[in-house]
């Protein structure tokens, strides 16, 4: 017998009883001799990957939405909600008399809700509902162990309806007409008997005002929130007679509440400090007023949230600023008056969002760290989730939202440069997975406004701090992420970016005094080849609003002129922090080289003269600095006399490179003005002929409508031609 071919070896080798028998046999043996080893390979195992994901090493399993930029800090759900069960209205006193329209003395009576019998209320609901749910879950156990048991039970429960129905048909027959109105026409008749008139209104204010009487002060309160609640409370217990006087009680209470709170408790008009609040807490002055604050509080708050009018929210919230303090008595409504703020920060516009902040910042300051956290913590994550998208009108109200941010962490530096540190390792965990995965998903994240406008924000944190206080760790790991972002995007469509990196690099180096080398990243742009010299001028493009540039636009010639004025402008604001160095003729030695090889190669005359002004202003330092470097005695370890040579110089900010790097700024400036106009007035122009398109569909519609009535008419006449040739061939045949 021959020997088996190749595929007959591998049938019998996978497929054989005797190889699968042997080959169970020797599995088994060696499973009873390395069992043990193989547990404690398997806990070596454990530890080592437990050890690389606290390192960060097991970046590529894990996630990318492990790591958003808005979920930094955990959710702390610090809002307490409020325990009160009462609808919000205060128990009047039935002796508090006021005018009504006539004239005459009326008094109110309604039904007196006190906080100790609320609070024995919910403990006695929380009870009941607890007995509910037991018997509910006993239910549910029985119904699935006897089914038939439960169908005899609801065939029982709809017979007890039936009957229920029956009866109070009954009733309502029997029933006199006084005792047989609706509940919506006894509520109607409430309020009618709790209407709050305007002559009622002007007496309450002048008792308020004159004796502090405390039960027109209750009514008053009762108004406010009928008001404040208007449209959403229906049924309430409270109506106003008219919008004079809904308008009346709204501007009286916003005015003079604060006043008159601090006037019947005995604060002074300037004490802004909580602990002249948690003083009074075991007074009768306190307990008496209490309620009537935490009314009042309740209804502005709840009025913030409804109310939609800029110039009213910022009225009501400038008012609320000025009763922070009484906020140190009421947690919950703190925490919601934090949520309230921020929200209008955000969203608001200039006035509503300054005062909104001016809320905020008052609340950090006057409260302990714990709100100062929580302002921190949510203006974060409010400024992160803004900031997704930018046009040239939102990039305004961002600037705006960084700047009132940092002064916020200004604060308690503590604290900020803390949680400023959580943020920054977040961004560079980010880019980590960008650069060792190279994933779409990681990529798009990084080259995005929101992880620009992050970097931007701490980058702009670093510069307003760091001369005053040790941020030395966050200005290193901020430079090793621009550079990171710098070296992943090399490509020209991310010109935009790459130029942002820069610029941060700069403003960095310039605040902290520290030098870091930006000319490599700079230099590498003029070598973008996309085009050819004598292209198209191309349609102007929004520079500023975008982080990656179309495709069409590489080939034009404004994106030629981009970058050169951007290797200008970026180079001229790196050489003006060091032009009166004394090694400015060193650092300016091989971006000169890389300048003049690229002055002999371009064709383009507008682009060698920009560039030979520039080597000609830089040209001119060197030879200013070397020639005063000549005349100096001291050796280069003489660190203190490095640091303070041509200082006086530099201070008086007349030297020729200075002003030349100020002219190119103003030239920037004119130019990205005039750019955004044009832009403007393109997107205009667009938004013109949107309105008009709907117009010209219509007749463009009944044109082609008419046409192809025509084709349907040219198509039957040649159908019945062709028909027709067809029947007298038929014939002739």
């Amino acid at each position: 017998m021959g020997k088996l071919g190749k595929k007959a070896r591998k049938f019998a080798k996978k497929n054989l009883q005797s190889v699968l028998k042997r080959k169970r046999k020797l599995k088994s043996m060696f499973k009873k001799k390395a069992s043990k080893r193989d547990e404690q390979d398997g806990a070596e195992n454990l530890e080592e990957d437990q050890i690389g994901k606290s390192n960060g090493r097991d970046l590529e399993r894990e996630n990318i939405e492990d790591f958003a930029l808005d979920a930094v800090f955990s959710d702390e759900n610090d809002e307490v909600e409020d325990d009160s069960e009462s609808d919000g209205y205060l128990s009047e006193d039935s002796n508090c008399a006021y005018l009504d329209e006539n004239g005459s003395e009326s008094n109110q009576d309604e039904m007196d809700v006190e906080e100790d019998g609320a609070s024995d209320l919910s403990v006695q609901n929380r009870e009941i509902l607890s007995d509910l749910t037991k018997k509910r879950k006993k239910l549910e156990r029985l119904q699935k162990k006897d089914p038939e048991f439960s169908k005899f039970l609801e065939s029982y429960e709809n017979g007890l309806e039936k009957l229920s129905d029956e009866e109070n048909y009954l009733d309502e027959d029997n029933t006199s007409d006084d005792s047989s109105q609706s509940p919506r026409k006894g509520t109607a008749n409430l309020r009618k008997d709790k209407l709050l008139t305007s002559s009622a209104l002007n007496s309450l204010c002048k008792l308020v005002r004159e004796q502090h009487s405390t039960s027109a002060l209750t009514r008053l309160l009762n108004g406010y929130r009928a008001a404040c609640h208007y449209g959403t409370d229906t049924y309430g217990l409270l109506g106003l007679q008219d919008s004079k006087t809904f308008s009346k009680i709204l501007i009286f209470m916003l005015q003079e509440a604060d006043n008159i709170f601090r006037g019947m408790l005995g604060i002074s008009c300037s004490s802004c400090k909580k602990e002249a609040i948690l003083e009074l807490k075991n007074t009768t002055k306190w307990k008496t007023m209490k309620p009537l604050i935490k009314s009042y509080l309740r209804s502005t708050l709840f009025l913030l949230n409804q109310v939609t009018d800029s110039e009213i929210l910022a009225f009501a919230l400038v008012r609320l600023r000025a009763s922070i303090i009484f906020f140190a008595a009421f947690r919950p409504l703190l925490h919601r008056l934090i949520k309230i703020a921020v929200n209008l920060w955000v969203t608001g516009e200039w006035t509503l969002a300054s005062h909104s902040f001016l809320v905020i910042k008052d609340v950090a300051s006057v409260f302990s760290s714990d709100c100062f956290n929580s302002c921190l913590i949510k203006t974060h994550k409010a400024f992160v989730g803004h900031c997704k998208f930018v046009d040239p009108v939102s990039s305004k109200h961002i600037k705006f939202l960084r700047n009132s941010f940092i002064e916020l962490c200004s604060q308690d530096m503590q604290n900020s440069s803390r949680k400023a540190m959580v943020c920054v390792e977040q961004l560079s965990k980010i880019l980590q997975m960008g650069l060792r995965t190279k994933k779409k998903e990681a990529v798009k994240r990084i080259c995005s406004w929101q992880y620009a406008n992050c970097v931007d924000l701490w980058v702009s944190f670093i510069s307003a701090n760091i001369q005053d206080f040790d941020l030395q760790a966050l200005l290193y790991m901020i430079i090793q992420i621009i550079k990171g972002v710098a070296v992943l995007f090399p490509g020209p469509r991310y010109l935009p970016l790459r130029i942002k990196c820069i610029q941060w690099l700069n403003n960095l180096s310039s605040a902290s005094g520290v030098f870091i080398p930006v000319t490599s990243f700079a230099l590498d742009i003029l070598e973008y080849k996309t085009g050819k010299d004598n292209g198209k001028p191309g349609k102007d493009f929004n520079f500023s609003a975008s982080v990656k540039l179309p495709k069409h636009w590489l080939k034009s010639r404004n994106f030629q002129e981009q970058c050169v004025s951007s290797v200008i402008e970026l180079l001229a604001m790196h050489f003006v922090q060091w032009s009166h160095h004394i090694t400015f003729p060193e650092l300016a030695t091989i971006p000169l080289i890389r300048l003049r090889k690229f002055h002999e190669m371009t064709t383009i005359e507008n682009f060698r003269r920009v560039v030979k002004r520039f080597i000609d202003q830089v040209e001119e330092n060197i030879e200013f600095v070397q020639r005063k470097r000549d005349e100096v005695a001291f050796s280069p370890k003489d660190h203190q006399s490095v640091e303070s040579f041509l200082q006086f110089e530099k201070s008086s900010s007349n030297a020729s490179f200075t002003q030349y790097y100020k002219s190119i700024i103003v030239k920037a400036a004119s130019r990205n003005l005039l750019m955004n106009q044009k832009i403007s007035s393109l997107s205009h122009k667009k938004s013109k002929r949107r309105k008009q398109l709907p117009n010209k569909t219509d007749d463009v519609g009944a044109n082609a409508a008419e046409v192809s009535d025509e084709k349907k008419v040219d198509f039957s006449v040649d159908n019945g031609i062709k028909s027709a040739g067809k029947m007298r061939k038929r014939r002739e045949t």
